[in-house]
């Protein structure tokens, strides 16, 4: 498929999907072979902006949304665990009438797309995990990072986020103040209490260790060496349990690396779709 020019950035199309009770926001921008988006926790579908302008040009079609509670899609009742998480994307993916797409999932979007594989193999042709873990029994955050992620404070108040976001985020947010301005969006889409523990819930208790090795699909685990959230450690260990998995650390990076370098990030990934299989799918 030719690859647009670098300098044609299209808008994205922001469209209200209807999936049984759940009314979601959801944003098509680009043309090419489909990459399904899971945000991180509270986060709504704007902070895609960056990295979406960086692989759209490469001719990728990125689809993201925004989960119930975040962003623009109302809470629902009961929140859903990360199965109906799952089926809320599998019905945008319907309504969008795509079959089988790529998945991309970054720190509790990593969860959804590790169960998105899991429960939809046959609609997930390459997996790729961002900044994530594999649930409960991973290795764990400093206790003072997991107090600032139990709650939504950092999307309601900036100068609090201000404060943190070194701490937080590691990487490229300890030192450079542009970083908290390019998460401006947090603020004009904050997520709501309910929402947010909603999300919280959805993954309480979960974990991927059962049945990651059951999973086909050629697998790009994506991992900063400085990211306070989510160590390193759970991605070697992500890589090494998922049977066709590839192990990529950035150097420096924190927990943001893929909002923090959108251009390097994107360019890592799509030579990672872009490869083509040997026998057994791993990419050449």
């Amino acid at each position: 498929m030719k690859k647009p020019h670098a300098g044609v950035i299209p808008p994205a199309i922001v469209r209200r999907v209807r999936v049984g009770r759940a009314d979601i926001r959801v944003s098509v921008r680009g043309e090419g072979p489909p990459l399904l988006l899971f945000m991180g926790i509270g986060a709504s579908l704007d902070m895609w902006e960056h990295f979406e302008e960086a692989m759209v040009p490469l001719g990728r079609q990125l689809i993201a949304f925004d989960m119930p509670g975040a962003g623009g899609s109302p809470a629902v009742l009961p929140p859903k665990r990360l199965p109906g998480l799952v089926r809320l994307a599998l019905g945008v993916l319907d309504r969008l009438g795509h079959d089988e797409v790529d998945v991309l999932g970054i720190s509790f979007g990593g969860a959804v797309a590790q169960e998105f594989a899991h429960r939809a193999p046959h609609r997930t042709r390459r997996l790729v995990l961002c900044a994530t873990s594999p649930g409960v029994l991973m290795v764990p955050a400093k206790p003072g990072v997991l107090v600032h992620l139990m709650t939504p404070l950092r999307y309601w108040r900036s100068e609090y986020a201000e404060r943190i976001i070194g701490d937080l985020y590691g990487g490229k947010s300890r030192t450079d103040p542009r970083i908290h301005h390019s998460l401006r969006s947090r603020f004009e889409r904050p997520p709501t209490a309910y929402g947010y523990v909603g999300q919280l819930w959805a993954t309480w208790g979960w974990s991927s260790l059962p049945w990651l090795r059951q999973l086909r699909m050629p697998t790009l685990v994506m991992s900063g060496n400085d990211d306070p959230i989510i160590p390193l450690a759970n991605a070697r260990l992500l890589a090494c349990l998922i049977r066709d998995a590839h192990l990529h650390v950035v150097e420096g990076g924190g927990h943001l690396f893929l909002l923090e370098e959108p251009v390097e990030s994107a360019r890592v990934i799509d030579t990672f779709l872009a490869a083509p299989s040997t026998i057994g799918g791993r990419p050449g």
